[in-house]
């Protein structure tokens, strides 16, 4: 009894300590959060793997984003169900720590990071070439360390810079991509056909792979339940914010995907698979191409800064339950609430953008992505074990039949992926395993 009461005065010590310190301000709504979410996606990402997955798929984009949607759609049922339960900034750490302890929980934060590190250097690396493709006398290094500084600086300031700068960015875009599709539509040469979405002899091992890629096209539902701490009434907008962003951004990309398969015609004149946008929109005019460019370029910085939100809150999360160094990751700067040192971390970590492929980088990214949604659908079942045990058809159907279909759907998904990405990925996975299982198990309250 003695022991239990010590330990109970510590917990209650502990508690008071952390609920006194400083923490990140409440300040998002659904609009708000689905507008994070939708920023993070970038409704013009199409056009970042317009060109590989055009060519894996050979033309058929829009199929492939079907099938990314679907699968997408089951996982973003998971995230709404789990993140009602564990409003957490934690995201998927918190979630599969819930149900398997957090040394899984661990590994799965682990391999999650890998996508979540990228994601904004993926979005320096477009900015540095479009802006070298404007401006070839200038490296694109240049425009990629300028990009960092700047998203870096409005991260630190705080999470209502970002959420005022992403509603402006993303309804930027919204009010082109509107444009871009009516335009084509519009247009005396434009054929309707259905060969994007299907044609005889269609080869479903490239369909399949360019599907598995698109999946980094998504991560903006998985960035939402990372804000669960800074929204007003978690539980409810936060949710509501996960399947909104989903299935607004899974629409906008079969819209948009398609529009440009018909400008294209033939996937094999592609020229460069890296700028294939300024190849769809070269027929439409120079006015279009320039309003492209400014659209796409400022749909990749709102996607900087909500990507670097995102993956600062991950290693604020995993460093305050001690699973990363506490002193460097679990901490908040005292004048602006935001995790300082996480997000200068994430900006070192972007200097990759430097150095590696476009192709490289969106199939990396997909790998951790695949890997976590497939762990997030497989925590649900445990996490609503008393719900299942009263066999009603609604929680067999929400919490067993849902999260089945999105486990069956991501592994599937994730075993297209090119060998490359699955070696690599392996390999991170199995050194945050390592790590997960050499580290000693935090002792902290993931309710918190």
């Amino acid at each position: 009894m003695k022991h239990t009461g010590a330990k109970n005065l510590q917990d209650t010590e502990t508690s008071v300590t952390e609920n006194t310190g400083p923490r990140l301000n409440r300040v998002m709504g659904t609009f708000s959060l689905t507008m994070f979410g939708l920023a993070y996606l970038v409704p013009l990402t199409v056009f970042t793997t317009f060109g590989p997955v055009m060519q894996i798929t050979e033309g058929h984009l829009p199929l492939a984003y079907i099938i990314t949607t679907v699968a997408m759609l089951f996982t973003a049922l998971s995230y709404a169900a789990l993140v009602r339960k564990i409003p957490s900034a934690g995201s998927a750490f918190a979630f599969v720590s819930a149900a398997f302890g957090t040394r899984i929980g661990f590994a799965t934060g682990w391999t999650l990071l890998l996508d979540y590190l990228l994601l904004p250097a993926i979005n320096y690396l477009i900015i540095g070439i479009y802006l070298h493709a404007q401006f070839p006398d200038v490296p694109s290094g240049v425009f990629i360390l300028g990009a960092i500084a700047l998203v870096t600086l409005l991260n630190v300031i705080g999470v209502d810079v970002v959420r005022r700068a992403s509603m402006v960015l993303v309804i930027g875009q919204i009010v082109f991509a509107v444009a871009f599709v009516a335009i084509v539509f519009l247009r005396p040469e434009t054929t309707p056909v259905v060969d994007p979405f299907y044609s005889p002899g269609i080869e479903w091992a490239g369909l399949l792979a360019g599907a598995a890629i698109l999946c980094l096209s998504f991560l903006g539902f998985d960035a939402v339940s990372t804000l669960s701490e800074e929204a007003r009434e978690p539980e409810r907008t936060v949710p509501r914010a996960i399947l909104l962003t989903a299935l607004l951004g899974g629409l906008i990309f079969i819209v948009l995907s398609y529009a440009g398969s018909l400008v294209i015609g033939d996937w094999r004149q592609i020229q460069s698979a890296d700028t294939a946008g300024l190849e769809v929109m070269d027929p439409l005019g120079p006015v279009v191409s320039a309003a492209f460019i400014a659209a796409y370029l400022a749909g990749c910085v709102a996607s900087a800064i909500a990507s670097q939100a995102s993956v600062s809150r991950i290693l604020y999360a995993m460093g305050r339950e001690r699973q990363l160094p506490r002193a460097w990751f679990g901490t908040l700067n005292e004048r602006f609430q935001t995790p300082t040192r996480a997000i200068l971390t994430v900006a070192v970590f972007s200097l990759i953008a430097l150095v590696i492929s476009l192709e490289a980088i969106a199939s990396l990214i997909s790998f951790g992505a695949l890997f976590a949604f497939s762990m997030v659908n497989t925590s649900v079942p445990f996490i609503f074990r008393s719900a299942l045990a009263q066999r009603t058809a609604y929680g067999l159907l929400r919490y067993l039949a849902f999260p089945l279909v999105g486990l069956l759907l991501t592994i599937w998904l994730w075993f297209s992926l090119s060998w490359m990405a699955l070696v690599i990925g392996l390999l991170w996975l199995g050194a945050g395993l390592i790590i997960s299982w050499t580290r000693k198990p935090s002792t902290a309250a993931l309710a918190q």
